[in-house]
């Protein structure tokens, strides 16, 4: 199974940013020919203000990055995990994984379960409840043979999550971030790692990279693919762009066989 990561610096014109997202699905097919193409979290907008994304959130299916993205996969024939947008639901939001198959058919949606609600010393916030709610579901999908595991960002602290996506069956679990600078420098490629290892699953994190919210905010990027041993395989390094990489699942096996820390589990 071949993949390929879409790193983006996705800022408040959503417009620009679905045009950015597809030159770049666009290239990545060109160049590498993925079985699955994944986005960022936040691909089409990544707003200052909850109420810049709030408005910015669009209903499925007859939004446009839903369009776009269902549209993409059927003119390039290729599995999307279109990273993550905000949903509107009634009066609720969410913060949302689609996933399209080759056919441009929705394959699985995800809302983002754990909220990144911190306060840091000298002062800054960030509260992402006061944009969205939190999801309930865990899910998984099939590309093929291959279970497909869902997770988006702050979720990546969060290693019960992960095994249950592992108990479910998943071969990949693919997490899509716009994971900060001050944090990403130091915890990123530890906890996208350690959460390969734990697992022993293909584990794609796919980072929003730059500034953002007139340099407000910054997030780490370098975008990864990591093995089942936990060794990166494919890297991104702090610009807009796509990396790939081909997943060897025999190697999973290997791993499975060797460590089988599936079978030796005593807490629930």
């Amino acid at each position: 199974m071949k993949v390929s990561l879409i790193q983006m610096n996705s800022q408040g014109d959503k417009a620009a940013n679905l045009a950015t997202a597809a030159r770049l699905v666009e290239a990545a097919v060109a160049a590498d020919k993925p079985d699955l193409v994944v986005l960022p979290e936040y691909y089409a907008f990544l707003g200052e203000t909850p109420d810049e994304m709030q408005e910015a959130a669009e209903t499925f299916p007859d939004g446009p990055a839903y369009q776009l993205m269902s549209s993409l996969a059927k003119t390039l024939k290729v599995a999307i995990h279109a990273g993550s947008v905000a949903e509107k639901v009634g009066n609720s939001f969410y913060n949302t994984t689609v996933v399209f198959g080759p056919d441009g058919a929705e394959l699985a949606r995800y809302r983002k379960i754990h909220l990144f609600d911190v306060e840091i010393a000298g002062g800054t916030v960030y509260r992402e409840s006061d944009t969205v709610s939190r999801g309930e579901e865990v899910v998984t999908y099939r590309i093929g043979e291959t279970t497909v595991g869902c997770a988006i960002c702050y979720d990546i602290r969060f290693p019960e999550l992960f095994r249950k996506l592992r108990d479910a069956g998943a071969d990949v679990i693919v997490l899509p971030a716009a994971f900060t600078l001050m944090t990403g420098k130091d915890h990123w490629e530890v906890l996208a790692r350690a959460r390969a290892i734990e697992t022993q699953t293909w584990f794609l994190a796919v980072g929003q990279t730059g500034s953002h919210a007139g340099g407000r905010k910054w997030c780490w990027g370098h975008s990864m693919v990591i093995d089942p041993w936990g060794h990166i395989t494919a890297q991104c390094s702090d610009k807009v762009g796509f990396t790939s990489g081909r997943l060897d699942f025999s190697l999973t096996g290997t791993v499975r066989a060797n460590v089988p820390v599936a079978n030796h589990h005593v807490l629930g």
